[in-house]
């Protein structure tokens, strides 16, 4: 499928104004997010895709957004991390706008979602679940925050089984927030050969992860955070059976 731009109504009920007008500004963000002549366009193009994503698992399709750039480092004010606009947090905005009375936003990319977090912190009707490596980038994500952000920090070089046991305790959270729909910040650096992180996991802990966010019975949306080692594609594959139910 082929998303549009999403458009400013959607977007500015994660963002600025001020945060929109910066992606046309010609210079770099920070020394991880650089800007380019197509970046708004793009970027647009990326939080479409979670739009288009959110409608077609309402329509009770699996459904998985592979665009980038990706969007869980943006903040409401200004892109960084290699993020521009905030992807999961517009969705889980326009999916809140448009009717769903209770969203999680569950967010398995080793790097902490700091601008979910931002942007979804105290929002009625939305909960945030981030399991990451902590410390690392971008540094927060040691400690819960508001009343929705649940933050599950796992230690560089943990074994599996602790890093398992965080992803489990996050899910077993999630579920007792009774969410009628899930989007999924699907991250796939937390994979033990990604140069980004010092963490565990295999392709079959990504399956497994996908298996339980499908059976927790709800829509799912999901949207590609990061991953940079050369096993992207079969570290996706295995999620994509994971919550397809192979």
């Amino acid at each position: 499928l082929t998303p549009s731009p999403a458009a400013d109504e959607a977007i500015l009920r994660a963002h600025t104004p001020e945060h929109i007008a910066r992606l046309r500004i010609p210079h770099d963000f920070d020394a991880d997010t650089a800007y380019f002549p197509e970046i708004e366009s793009l970027a647009r193009l990326s939080a479409g895709a979670g739009l288009l994503a959110l409608e077609q698992a309402r329509a009770g399709e699996t459904v998985f957004s592979l665009m980038r750039p990706p969007g869980h480092h943006a903040v409401r004010h200004e892109p960084m991390g290699f993020c521009y606009l905030n992807n999961i947090a517009i969705t889980a905005r326009h999916a809140l706008a448009t009717g769903t009375k209770r969203i999680a936003v569950f967010d398995f990319d080793v790097h902490h979602g700091n601008g979910t977090e931002d942007i979804l912190r105290d929002v009625p009707g939305a909960a945030f679940y981030s399991i990451h490596e902590y410390p690392c980038y971008p540094g927060s994500g040691g400690a819960n925050v508001g009343n929705n952000c649940f933050n599950y920090p796992v230690a560089p070089f943990s074994s599996r089984d602790d890093y398992r046991a965080a992803l489990a305790k996050a899910l077993a959270d999630l579920k007792q927030f009774n969410p009628e729909l899930i989007a999924v910040s699907a991250g796939f650096d937390a994979y033990a050969n990604d140069p980004l992180a010092n963490s565990p996991l295999l392709a079959e802990d990504f399956h497994w992860l996908g298996k339980e966010l499908r059976d927790v019975g709800v829509p799912l949306v999901n949207l590609l955070e990061g991953g940079y080692s050369d096993d992207l594609p079969e570290l996706i594959f295995a999620y994509l059976q994971g919550i397809n139910g192979e």
